[in-house]
């Protein structure tokens, strides 16, 4: 599993979103909409979500526990490094 894409947004916008980025799997299959987020204990990985009816946010990529951390792993050390060549 890699990161396929990582998109680092402007520190100084409103948002508390850092970056968004895909995530290509082993077979090749690319999941695309994972943000990091800055959130009041650092940063964290948030899956891809839309809005239901009853205006809530669901997920949309359900991902093991096991695997979310490892996602998550990989994400922060990949925004980490994109940017300081």
């Amino acid at each position: 599993m890699k990161i396929s894409r990582m998109t680092k947004l402007d520190n100084n916008a409103n948002t508390k979103t850092a970056a968004f980025f895909d995530i290509q799997t082993n077979d090749e299959i690319i999941l695309k909409g994972f943000r990091i987020v800055n959130g009041a204990n650092g940063l964290f990985v948030s899956a891809p979500n839309e809005k239901g009816k009853d205006g809530r946010y669901y997920e949309t990529v359900i991902l093991p526990k096991s695997l979310r951390s490892e996602v998550e792993e990989l994400a922060l050390k990949e925004y980490e490094n994109t940017g300081q060549e």
